[in-house]
């Protein structure tokens, strides 16, 4: 188990991101006290790293901040965590280790669904309070009172949420589509997608001609979009991860994929690295996001997050921009630590009983949790990317590359349609 323990911290401290040595500094008043460690796993390996890396980033600035204020509770705040290496089978197995080996205080979730659903049995085992990071209707299944989703896909149902602006778009073209095609990867998140368009299709009157799911280690998209552009849908819905997103994308434009609408539930698009890769190749894409720098999202408090943020990117080799999981990650700790400060107590049952009781200013906005710890309210974005050119990063400083086409009180244009991966 010593062996273990080593073998655990070195990962840790390989992925610690360089500010290992800022984030040993703390106010004089706290310095000598036993840290309060939060304990949790990151995806700084595999498919979901460059989102995992940025997020943690975040996390690491929150802390450093709050240490110079003098820490929690008069404490310093230590982060303790282990690569998961986007692999859901090791994540039982980390968290296991944060509270029964290492005894962390707090505990908060890795970045995205397939990654903090395997942790759900562990932390329930516990009776532990957890908070999930942008992951959908992760508790549809457990019902546990004591987790908190950390994600803009909330009530009435975070499934059909995160497909809603995707929706209402096509609903409002002219003349409306008629047929929808669905396809997604046979995983946690994209299923939970998939559930959810295909209750909005039936409400919104669109005829499915396609539905199928694909395995998760797929490397060819090409026979996946010939299969669709034979049934001539009017629209396509894609729910994917990362490298499928990607993978998704390409197969597209070389088979030259004709539809009126295309996107809807795609991961990965929203990270700046991916964009920059893919560049022309995004132009007519239609697909959600959580935050961008557009009228009420950009509010003083996120554009000062994020300048910190930006400050200390380059230097450790994220996401430049970080507008799509560092908010979310820095406020899931903004809550943590006022929910600690509030009660002035790690206790679990204490902690729980506030965060379900409070709402909380963070930098992406008033969070207040209701059925099954989600939002008592959905905020998510539907944009289409417009204009982009070559692979430049600071094209997508300015959001004016991804136009907000849903909510209509946010939106910045309108959707170029149809959709045509044979231009790109």
């Amino acid at each position: 188990m010593h062996r273990l323990k080593r073998l655990f911290r070195g990962a840790g401290l390989a992925a610690g991101l360089g500010l290992a040595a800022s984030l040993a500094w703390v106010a004089p008043g706290a310095q000598a006290a036993k840290p309060i460690t939060i304990g949790f796993s990151m995806s700084l390996t595999g498919g979901l790293a460059p989102n995992g890396k940025a997020a943690l980033l975040a996390m690491q600035i929150w802390a450093q901040e709050t240490n110079a204020k003098g820490g929690l509770l008069g404490r310093p705040v230590k982060l303790d965590y282990y690569d998961d290496q986007s692999n859901p089978a090791l994540v039982p197995g980390i968290y296991t280790k944060l509270l029964d080996v290492d005894h962390v205080d707090l505990v908060v979730s890795a970045y995205a669904t397939n990654i903090i659903a395997p942790a759900m049995p562990i932390i329930m085992a516990h009776h532990r309070t957890f908070m999930g990071l942008l992951g959908l209707a992760v508790n549809s299944q457990f019902h546990y009172n004591r987790y908190f989703s950390i994600s803009p896909t909330g009530n009435p149902d975070p499934k059909q949420a995160i497909s809603v602006p995707f929706f209402a778009v096509a609903s409002a073209m002219k003349p409306k589509p008629k047929t929808l095609a669905i396809v997604g990867a046979d995983a946690e998140f994209p299923k939970n997608a998939i559930e959810g368009a295909l209750v909005l299709a039936k409400k919104d009157g669109f005829k499915v001609v396609y539905n199928q799911t694909y395995p998760p280690n797929t490397a060819d998209f090409s026979p996946i979009v010939h299969a669709i552009q034979a049934r001539h849908p009017d629209m396509v819905l894609v729910a994917s991860y990362p490298p499928d997103s990607v993978g998704m994308v390409r197969a597209v434009t070389e088979v030259g994929l004709k539809t009126r609408l295309f996107g809807g539930d795609m991961v990965g698009l929203q990270s700046t690295p991916i964009k920059a890769a893919l560049g022309p190749l995004l132009n007519g894409i239609t697909d959600y996001d959580f935050w961008l720098p557009v009228k009420g999202f950009a509010t003083p408090e996120a554009m000062a997050f994020l300048k910190t943020y930006q400050a200390k990117a380059a230097a450790e080799g994220v996401d430049p921009l970080g507008f799509y999981l560092p908010p979310f990650a820095y406020s899931e700790m903004q809550i943590l630590g006022d929910a600690v400060t509030a009660t002035k107590s790690t206790d679990d049952a204490k902690l729980a009983a506030y965060l379900r009781s409070h709402t909380f200013q963070t930098v992406v906005g008033p969070i207040a949790f209701g059925h099954d710890g989600e939002w008592t309210q959905a905020r998510v974005i539907e944009a289409q990317f417009q204009g982009v050119k070559g692979h430049d990063v600071a094209q997508f400083k300015d959001p004016k590359t991804e136009v907000v086409l849903y909510p209509a009180a946010d939106a910045s244009g309108t959707l170029i349609a149809p959709y045509d991966g044979a231009k790109h």
